[in-house]
């Protein structure tokens, strides 16, 4: 099976990575550093069509699919893992549940705007009791007259602060336990919807990550999104598709960590020529360059055939950082250990959108068939021409 890219997959490929060059490379340290959000970069983003990605043209997205997903969450990654969170958690998380559940209305009220840029979505799932054991679930909605009230709080929120539209996810029969979950829109500046404690991340800093509270939110029944007790297996669907865009970025990630150890490498000099000139420093480089390439192929297989990529792309930024400090020769500054932007930027990877144990759990054995690799994956991983 080969993985060629298309002529316009290809083309979106290099005008994205001239953008995330050009655009949100610069300040993306001192962005991190100071866990500053990007809000200058939401227009631009929006601009690029990176808002709506695989939202149909209809409704103000760009009509493409998860395979371009991938391809930009890479690129953009590369240069920012915060900026490529901001995109893939509002494309898979908040949009992506709207269109894929909403009704027409809910979807011309909310998903245009979303896909447009002019609000931020969030996604509320995750309780200070309830991570991967959603029956545990605290927050409620009850209906009420012509409404639903919201009680309860949610956990590690991206886009907390920022958004315009919440989907979130509350218990309307806790007898239930999973099969009385529930999902709602909630709206920015609803009374009764209060942003909490903003986390002070290790890495990709310059998103936004809150508590949220709700106490006695009033929303119309009309906010109900999807079947009533249907949010559990909306949920699972929503992280399944989720899990394409976290694998791309970590690809995009050890890319980084790499192309960087190849340019120190190459700076560096001991014993009178550069680091990269010994065998043992070659060797780590390959095996960088190997892992990549194998993750990168997963990646853009698993749109076409399900296979889960976020089992190799949650670990391999994380790896690739580590093996890339010997090296480079750095280490991180002892009062704060995200004085290295490129390890900053990859230690939280193996746990946003879940440890790659939960994904396993949830999918049951992992079943591969056979197949070749393409030469192309021995080509040069820093040629800013080679298709990916």
């Amino acid at each position: 099976m080969q993985f060629e890219l298309t002529k316009e997959q290809t083309f979106l490929q290099r005008s994205l990575r001239e953008f995330a060059r050009d655009e949100i490379a610069p300040g993306a340290a001192d962005r991190d550093a100071g866990g500053r959000f990007p809000h200058e970069l939401i227009p631009k983003l929006a601009q690029m069509g990176l808002l709506g990605i695989a939202i149909p043209e209809p409704y103000g997205g760009a009509g493409l699919a998860s395979m371009e997903l991938a391809i930009a969450l890479e690129e953009v990654a590369r240069v920012d893992g915060a900026t490529a969170l901001i995109v893939a958690s509002h494309n898979s998380l908040c949009t992506g549940h709207i269109y894929t559940f909403g009704t027409e209305a809910q979807r011309v009220r909310y998903v245009s705007r979303l896909a447009s840029g002019e609000v931020l979505g969030a996604w509320g799932l995750t309780e200070a009791g309830s991570g991967s054991d959603a029956s545990a679930l605290q927050t409620r909605a009850t209906p009420d007259g012509g409404d639903w009230v919201l009680r309860g709080a949610k956990l590690f929120t991206t886009q907390g602060s920022t958004a315009g539209v919440y989907v979130i996810i509350a218990s309307t029969d806790p007898e239930k336990g999973k099969e009385g979950l529930s999902a709602f829109i909630v709206e920015r500046g609803t009374p009764g919807l209060m942003v909490g404690k903003l986390e002070d991340k290790l890495g990709v800093r310059a998103s936004d990550t809150a508590a949220l509270h709700f106490e006695n939110l009033r929303i119309p029944r009309e906010n109900l999104l999807g079947e009533l007790h249907g949010a559990f297996r909306q949920v699972l669907k929503i992280l399944d598709g989720g899990r394409i865009g976290i694998a791309a970025m970590g690809v995009g990630l050890a890319r980084g960590a790499l192309e960087e150890s190849i340019r120190y490498a190459r700076q560096r000099r001991q014993f009178g020529r550069p680091i990269a000139d010994f065998e043992a420093v070659q060797w780590k480089l390959a095996d960088m360059a190997t892992e990549i390439d194998a993750a990168r192929l997963l990646v853009y297989r698993a749109p076409i055939s399900g296979i889960r990529a976020g089992l190799t792309g949650g670990r391999l930024p994380r790896r690739n950082s580590s093996r890339r400090k010997p090296p480079c020769g750095r280490r991180p500054k002892p009062s704060k250990f995200s004085g290295d932007p490129v390890i900053s930027r990859t230690i939280p990877w193996s746990v946003i959108s879940g440890m790659p144990s939960s994904a396993r759990s949830e999918k049951g054995p992992l079943k591969f068939s056979g197949w070749s690799l393409p030469e192309s994956c021995f080509d040069d991983p820093c040629r800013s021409d080679t298709a990916r």
